[in-house]
This record gives C-alpha cells, structure tokens and sequence, in this order.
C-alpha cells in the first residue's frame, strides 16, 4: 500500500556562490523605499505530490530526483519538505 506525500524542494544556491539576481534585488530595494534589507539570495520551489510506501521512501526517491536532475549539486543546495496528504 503506498500513500500519498506533499513535496516541497526549496533550491538554494551554495553560501560563497554568486548570485547577481538577488544582488540587483537588493540594489533596487532601496529606491522603491526598502531600506532594511540585506543579503537576498534568489532561489526557486518546486512542490509536487508523491506517492511512496512511507515517508522514508518518499524522501529516498526525492533525494534521488535532485541528484540526478532537480539541482545542479556543484553550486545549489536543496531542502526537502514532505507531509503526507490527508
């Protein structure tokens, strides 16, 4: 029997990588009157829904899927979220 699981992967690019996106952000905040913002990093969400034995097995197959086609593992990070469908 196999259930149904709510995914998200936020990715993240790594600390130290360059992310001219947020930096043009940030650069912009300021004259539409945001003053107190730093450090915006631009990453992206992807949710989708799962079907898995278990919750351990959902993860499995998710971790899977990023290292071989979610993110590019040599510059992005991803944190993986999973809830089961009620």
């Amino acid at each position: 029997m196999t259930g149904i699981f709510h995914v998200s992967v936020e990715v993240r690019l790594r600390e130290g990588v360059a992310d001219p996106e947020g930096l043009t952000i940030e650069r912009a905040l300021p004259a539409l009157g945001f003053t107190a913002v730093s450090g915006v990093r631009v990453g992206k969400c992807l949710r989708f829904t799962l079907h898995a034995v278990d919750e351990d097995d959902a993860r499995r197959q998710v971790e899977a899927m990023c290292e071989r086609f979610l993110i590019n593992p040599v510059i992005e990070d991803a944190v993986i979220t999973i809830g089961e469908a009620l």
